[in-house]
This record gives C-alpha cells, structure tokens and sequence, in this order.
C-alpha cells in the first residue's frame, strides 16, 4: 500500500515505494514539489535519509569483490532502514575527466561503499551480487535488507551511454523475475545529455560541486518516476566482427532473419550478431560518422576534451570537415544518399503486418528516435499540429508510447537548421518495429550510433546486413529532476 512518509521536512510531502510492484512506482508523485535549487541540506541529514547501515553497506561490497552473492546472516533489529537508500555509479571519464573529483565528493557525503567507479565494478556485477546480496539476506529474514532492497534507487553520473548501460542491466532484473527494478536518477556528465533533458536533470551539470552534488542526491530521493521505453537492437550481419563495438552491443547467436519480407540484396550465408538496447535514439549515416570520428579524437586526445563547451566546439568542427556540407563540391550529393543502400521496414502500432516505407532520396542520415531530445537538447521530430498528425496518420510523441519517430537530415545546411529548430526534420514514419536491409555495394563501411555510442559496421559488397529494431516489453523507470 502506497502512503505519505515525512522526515519531518515541510517543504515536500513525497510518496515512498514499498513494495514490488511497477505500478507502484507509477503511481508516484509529489504534492509540493518546490525548487530544490534553493533547498539546504546539511550531510547528516542525506546520510540518515539515503545511507545504508554499515553491516550491509560491507556485505554488498565483499560479494561483489568475491564475486558471490552469499553473505552471512545478520540480525537487523538494531538498525533504522533509510528512507530513499541510494546508489551511485560513477562514470570517471565523463565530464570533461572531472569523475574523480565527483567520485570523492560522493563518496564524502554518502559512503565509500555506496559510489561505484564503472571502471572497477560494472552495473551488471553490481546487479548479480551486489542486489543478489541483499535478496540473500532478505530470505533470511533480514528485514533492513528487504527493505533496502525495495526502495533503492540509483544514481548515474555520466553521460547517455552510460546511463543506457546501467539502464540496460537493470532492465535484466526484469527477465530474472527479480522486481522491484530500482528507477534511475541522472548526473549529466557528458556531452549531449538527452536523457537527462527529458527528465528534467539538465543538460550539464554546475562545477559549484560541492553543493550541486548533495542536492542531486536529495532531488533523486524525493522526486516522482516516470516511465521510459526501451528498444532491442538486433544486427546480422555477414561473418565478420564490428571493430571497438560500444559496450552497449553484445555478440549474440540469435540471427534468424525474418525471410516473409521481400528482401532486395542477397542473405548471408554465413552470419555474426550482436544485439543491445537503446533508450534515445538510433542513427545512421553522416551524423554517425561524424559522432565517430568525434568519438575517436577524444579518446587519442583527450587533453581536447576537457569539457561540455570544449566538446561542442570539436565536434562542430568535426563535422564541418566530413563532407555535410561540401560534398557537392567532390562528387554527386546523391551518391551519399542512403536511398542507395538501404531498404526500410516498419510496423505500426497494434499491427503484425509489415509496411515498406520509402526513403527519401535526399536523407543521408536516418534517426530512430524516442525522446523529445536529441543532439544537446533539440527537438527535430518538432510539435507538430494536430491537423497535421491527423493527415500523416501520426500521434503526438511521448516517451512511453510504443513509437519511434523516423526522420530523415539532409545535408549540413538542412541539419543546422533542423538543430536551430527553424525547420522540423523530415518526416519518415511512426513505427513500434523497424526493419533496415543495408547493401553495401560500393560502401565499404557504414555508420552507426546509439545514444552516442557511434561504431563504423563493416559492409559486404555481396550481401545485406539486417538491422531489427522492436520495443522490450518492460518499460524502464527514470526519476524525474523537475
């Protein structure tokens, strides 16, 4: 049963989770949520609001260090169990390299124990014996534990590809049976930070460290969660492997191609997979090619990136010099045109059949987008009008509505005006699945991103390499900043 838990605190009156189902956590809200901007909360008040007891705060690191989730029975009678328990994950080269110092700042205000580096432990190692610790325990009549485990919620400070990563692990809780899934609250530390956007926790985050950071934490406690769509990306690719694949896709063996779709190159006889999910947006194209070599100047020179203004100028520079806007200048625009190479599927909502959807001759980077956000905080789907919805046949875009908003970029000019929101995008489609068949003929490597995480896909001049997109069944949950 959901009901109204002070800490004697005046200014909120909040709803705590207690119990397993998902519905709980949407049925959620704050009656006075003020600007906790202006809020001052003293560190002994975090801690007895978001800190674990010390005896569980040890068993969950020691079975992540042993790697085992079986921990000693304990008894729990003597401890108070926080009200909004917290976790963090912390990613170290976000921010302009400034993880380190958040790190320790965390790690002052909370505990050493509850601020993980994602370069020592992964979101998934934390899932398996960290959480599993405290379900161990819980069946062994550890009420602080159970509890704990009930309420908690994670913080992640990084950027979009982070914050996917940990979202995409814990959306595994729910294939294991394992509920609650704990919501996500965000500490923008990347680039973009379109996730964090469109939840309201900003699109960078204040370097006044020491306060911003205790209050993300009390605002990731006390806020409402709302409800996220995931999606499963499956490439099939011929024999071969993507080189420096983003975490966020794995190998897999699952690659049957759907073969009742009219298929318009030749199937390999021979298939590698991989497969991941994404919550943003995926791309295609001259905006994933420059996210590419962006993403590799970074990493060979990172002294450049030393921060959220740094990496917009490098980047906007980047992409001046890979042919957005002077490839009439070397050969004929349209033999960049993904017209070329691809062939788009999709389904409408609420229905089995397959629809082939045109792609416009002009389009040289396709997006499959989800949020309102995408390239720092710009809206390219736009708000569109009613009347217009009604003659395209589409529905006002939302977060959890089963769709994916399909658009089209042009060239540097169109796509400058589409970031400056003087323009909407070009208009593709709503789809709940997509199907891409991609020939690559003369192109000996296509582009490819997910909530920017770019890679450079290998391409067979002799057979097609198949990209499925469909919803995961479980929604995800997110806490919202605002």
């Amino acid at each position: 049963m959901d009901s109204p838990s002070s800490s004697g605190d005046s200014l909120t009156a909040r709803m705590i989770p207690r119990h397993s189902s998902l519905d709980s956590f949407g049925a959620m809200k704050v009656v006075q949520l003020v600007n906790l901007a202006s809020i001052r909360v003293s560190k002994a008040e975090l801690r007895q609001r978001v800190m674990l007891p010390k005896y569980l705060r040890l068993a969950i690191r020691d079975c992540i260090l042993r790697k085992d989730d079986s921990s000693p029975a304990s008894s729990s009678s003597s401890y108070v169990t926080p009200e909004v328990p917290l976790m963090v994950f912390v990613n170290p080269k976000s921010g302009g390299r400034q993880g380190p110092l958040i790190k320790e700042r965390l790690q002052n205000l909370i505990s050493e124990e509850q601020v993980f580096d994602l370069t020592e432990v992964k979101p998934n190692e934390f899932i398996r014996y960290g959480l599993g610790c405290l379900e161990v325990l819980a069946a062994q009549g550890d009420d602080c534990a159970r509890e704990i485990r009930e309420r908690m919620r994670i913080v992640v400070a990084g950027g979009d590809g982070t914050v996917g990563w940990v979202l995409g692990c814990l959306g595994e809780l729910n294939v294991q049976n394992r509920q609650p899934v704990p919501p996500v609250s965000i500490m923008p530390l990347g680039t973009g930070n379109d996730l964090s956007r469109s939840f309201g926790w900003g699109g960078s985050f204040p370097f006044a460290w020491k306060s911003a950071i205790k209050r993300t934490l009390y605002r990731a406690s006390v806020a409402p969660i709302s409800r996220l769509d995931s999606w499963n990306i499956l490439i099939t690719m011929p024999s071969g492997e993507i080189e420096d694949p983003p975490y966020s896709l794995k190998t897999t063996q699952e690659c049957i191609i759907d073969q009742s779709l009219e298929i318009a190159g030749e199937l390999p006889p021979s298939r590698n997979g991989y497969e991941g999910v994404f919550y943003n947006y995926f791309s295609i194209g001259m905006d994933a090619q420059v996210a590419y070599g962006f993403h590799h100047l970074r990493n060979e020179k990172p002294n450049l990136a030393n921060g959220p203004i740094a990496n917009k100028i490098i980047y906007s520079g980047y992409g001046c010099s890979q042919g957005w806007f002077m490839t009439h200048c070397t050969n004929d625009p349209g033999l960049r045109g993904l017209k070329n190479i691809m062939t788009l599927h999709i389904k409408k909502l609420d229905s089995s059949e397959w629809e082939k959807v045109p792609v416009p001759k002009s389009v040289r980077a396709v997006v499959a987008l989800n949020l309102h956000s995408y390239g720092s905080g710009r809206n390219p789907w736009g708000n569109l009008k009613q009347d217009y919805l009604e003659k395209r046949g589409f529905v006002e875009a939302q977060a959890d509505d089963g769709l994916l908003e399909i658009f089209g970029l042009k060239q540097g000019w169109h796509a400058s005006f589409v970031m400056v929101e003087l323009i909407s995008a070009k208009h593709i489609a709503q789809a709940a699945a997509i199907r891409l068949e991609i020939r690559g003929g003369e192109w000996k490597d296509a582009f490819m991103q997910m909530d920017g995480e770019p890679w450079k896909q290998p391409m067979s001049k002799d057979y097609s390499t198949f990209v499925d997109i469909k919803r995961v069944p479980h929604q995800s949950l997110v806490v919202k900043g605002d």
